[in-house]
């Protein structure tokens, strides 16, 4: 009996201990397998803390490679994790005391686990942070962009506070410049709350790529000063003007002003980031009468020594008034009784003469406008850049024609007119403007005949006979047209451009300017963008260093 107990007493015993051990096995597959992950994912919330760190964006370089556009310094943000931070610290109150924006979202998000106090800070402002050892506030690196060329800022563009593009070519090529981010794995002390600084990468991400440009950065600062000091002696609204290879269509300089400085976050006008060239369209008046006049000796329908009645001071077109404005060209009129050769009709900018040829034209000066590329974007690389605006035939009045023909009822950017005017200095070939050195700079096909380019070119040549510059073949028109003001043509607020062509041989390049609403109303293109094309012209033969110019070396 007695030995029946004691085996009982030990199976009881032995279940006992066979019940603990499986409960024990269920407890531990629970914590181990089952809720692994969970139990994971509380510690990392406990002791890790994962931030994504965006890599130094890629260096954009003039065309020469050696001069970055911009480029990147390395500095030190700040951020605290409000999970680990007591209500009653000290570093607490030193938010609400110093950082109040963060300190009313470390209140309204208490269980955040990562918060950024201050982004991109100077090396006295982190060095003020890193002094304080009773605060919880930990340090990571990031880069920041420089721009060193405040005259490239609406060319270039900027970022964001998270490097991310959002303006010029730091938006177009923001995936290709930013790369992918990197993700960094710290941990902190279970103690002491402190965050060691041995971290862990757990994903590298990639590199953002290098960007060649094609701009000269000489010229570019070049240009911008020239630039800059005409519109602030006119007091000008504002201005543009532009330098391009017209062989490949290369940007070699593009000023706008005013400007904005990219270094300074927070402070930036709207406004003072255009790119002018290609976001803003306007109606560039007689500097047209150039591709009127390619068209009209393309066509065959006038001689370049035609004689052209231009009427005086005022003459009709199917009944249409026209007004002939320059004084120089009246003067020329009173002389030749009131005849002009066509290529004088051009040179003195009569809008009856060309008017009348333009007649001759008809619906095919619409056509010859879309050829050179007005109307149509030019494909050159920064945002914004819009398509202008030519009048189709089926929407003319009565007077359309005629005024298409001096610059009016259609609308162009600056990019658009260097791109035709790189159609005349180039021969006649079809080119693309382009910001990129990748050696795809490339002519198109053939567009117009050599003598009809060769007649333009001799005609504005004598538009700027007086402009000359030794040894070089200088050629180009002038444009003035007034402001629309609340829906009508302004007779104080004008806009004055010239483009104009410097050949020497295989030496071609194209120069446009432009100035918008200077303080005095009674001025003429010849007075304002002339000039400055001029100043440009003279110093961009110097950087060049050309051989046939003396006494520039």
């Amino acid at each position: 009996m007695l030995v029946r107990d004691y085996k009982i007493r030990m199976l009881i015993v032995f279940g006992f201990f066979c019940s603990l051990f499986l409960v024990l096995a269920v407890r531990l597959f629970l914590l181990q397998i089952k809720q692994n992950n969970f139990f994971q994912q509380l510690a990392e919330q406990q002791y890790d803390l994962h931030i994504k760190v965006v890599p130094a964006r890629g260096v954009i370089f003039d065309a020469s490679g050696e001069y970055p556009l911009v480029f990147n310094r390395r500095g030190q943000s700040a951020f605290i994790v409000p999970t680990s931070l007591a209500k009653n610290s000290s570093t607490v109150k030193f938010l609400k005391k110093y950082y109040p924006d963060v300190y009313k979202r470390f209140c309204k998000h208490p269980e955040k686990h990562f918060l950024w106090l201050a982004r991109r800070m100077t090396d006295e402002q982190a060095a003020q942070l890193q002094e304080r050892a009773d605060l919880a506030v930990q340090f990571v690196d990031e880069f920041a962009r420089y721009y060193p060329y405040k005259g490239a800022s609406q060319l270039v563009g900027l970022t964001d506070i998270d490097n991310i593009g959002i303006a010029g070519l730091e938006l177009s090529f923001n995936k290709h410049l930013g790369g992918e981010p990197m993700m960094q794995r710290l941990q902190k002390d279970a103690r002491s709350g402190a965050f060691y600084f041995d971290r862990s990468v757990t994903d590298i991400g990639k590199q953002g790529k290098k960007l060649a440009l094609t701009l000269d950065r000489h010229m570019q600062e070049i240009v911008f000063y020239e630039l800059q000091k005409k519109i602030t002696a006119l007091k000008a609204k504002s201005g543009t003007a532009v330098v391009l290879d017209p062989d490949t269509g290369a940007v070699i300089a593009l000023a706008s002003y005013p400007v904005f400085d990219p270094n300074k976050k927070g402070v930036t006008v709207f406004e003072a980031m255009k790119n002018r060239a290609v976001s803003e369209c306007y109606e560039v008046g007689s500097v047209m009468k150039a591709f009127c006049a390619l068209a009209a000796l393309e066509e065959r329908v006038v001689k370049i020594d035609e004689l052209i009645d231009c009427e005086g001071r005022f003459g009709y077109v199917d009944g249409v008034k026209i007004e002939n404005p320059t004084y120089t060209l009246l003067n020329r009129l009173k002389e030749n009784n009131n005849k002009l050769p066509f290529n004088e009709v051009v040179r003195y900018s009569s809008n009856v003469g060309i008017a009348k040829v333009a007649k001759r034209l008809d619906k095919k000066l619409y056509k010859h406008y879309r050829r050179l590329g007005f109307g149509d974007k030019t494909g050159i690389q920064f945002p914004g850049e819009r398509s202008g605006f030519v009048n189709p035939p089926e929407k003319w009045s009565k007077p359309s024609l005629i005024v298409m023909s001096f610059g009016y009822e259609m609308m162009a950017t600056i990019m658009q007119l260097a791109r035709a005017f790189c159609i005349i200095a180039n021969g006649g070939y079809d080119v693309h403007p382009t910001i990129l050195l990748d050696g795809k700079h490339t002519k198109g096909k053939k567009l117009y005949r050599d003598d009809a380019i060769n007649d333009v070119k001799d005609i504005m040549e004598k538009v700027a006979e007086k402009h000359q510059l030794p040894g070089v073949r200088i050629m180009g028109k002038t444009g003035t047209a007034r402001c629309i003001v609340n829906g009508k043509y302004s007779t104080q607020l004008h806009q004055y451009s010239f483009a104009g062509i410097i050949e020497q041989g295989d030496y071609r390049r194209v120069v446009v300017t432009f100035i918008k609403e200077p303080e005095k109303s009674s001025l003429w293109a010849s007075e304002v963008a002339l000039p400055l094309f001029k100043s440009i012209a003279t110093r961009l033969l110097t950087h060049d260093r050309l051989h046939f110019y003396p006494g520039l070396d």
